[in-house]
């Protein structure tokens, strides 16, 4: 299987490189989140294994702009943080399964072999909600047929809620995956670009599609909890 292993920590990433060519799989390395992005990029990996903090570009960032670009690589997330608020980012951002350091290797190759055979899962391209359509493939906004522009962040904030229709994203997903990990980022910043966010696809007087869900975070869905 072809690996791309995203790890700046040059030991850990000589360990993995070595290990899993021992396993019989072809290791590619990148050492920070911009240049692994473009490796996976190409398409021509099985299976990612990304580490979270990374320089340049962290891996929370990386995953989102792959299955963005409908790259539905699937990844394999190594993380010295453990906490459940890390676990959920990660996975609604569109990873398949997360480790967190320090593990055994054995563990390790357990888990690259059951990510790798699952392949590739398929996405919804085109998702509707209440009259609101967000296709993903070509990052257009429509509602009840009408187009709706939107910034880059306002439309991050979309994208990321779009794929977990129905479902509630957490603010600290929603924080990390649009402005990623570590970022400074405050609350009250959510709050503001997702007011101008429901302006421009609630503002026709059709419907609350962005429901808020007090102490957690939002959903995209028609009818609130």
């Amino acid at each position: 299987m072809k690996v791309l292993v995203v790890e700046d920590d040059a030991r850990m990433a000589r360990l993995l490189q070595q290990g899993l060519t021992e396993e019989g799989h072809a290791v590619t390395v990148a050492f920070n989140g911009a240049d692994g992005l473009g490796m996976a990029e190409t398409g021509e990996f099985e299976l990612i294994v990304l580490d979270v903090m990374l320089p340049q570009m962290d891996g929370l960032t990386v995953v989102r702009r792959l299955r963005a670009s409908k790259n539905q690589t699937p990844v394999l997330m190594l993380t010295a943080r453990d906490s459940t608020g890390d676990i959920v980012a990660g996975l609604n951002l569109g990873a398949d399964d997360y480790l967190t350091k320090p593990f055994s290797f054995e563990v390790l190759c357990a888990r690259v072999n059951a990510v790798g055979r699952r392949g590739p899962i398929a996405q919804p391209v085109v998702v509707e909600v209440g009259g609101l359509r967000v296709d993903l493939g070509l990052k257009e906004v429509s509602r009840d047929g009408q187009q709706i522009s939107l910034t880059r962040t306002e439309y991050a904030i979309l994208e990321l809620l779009a794929r977990n229709a129905g479902r509630v994203v957490t603010r600290e997903t929603l924080m990390e995956g649009v402005w990623g990990a570590g970022s400074e980022v405050e609350n009250n910043t959510l709050d503001a670009f997702v007011r101008l966010l429901r302006a421009k696809v609630e503002g026709s007087g059709d419907g609350r599609v962005i429901q808020t869900v007090r102490g957690f975070g939002y959903a995209l869905r028609t009818e609130a909890p």
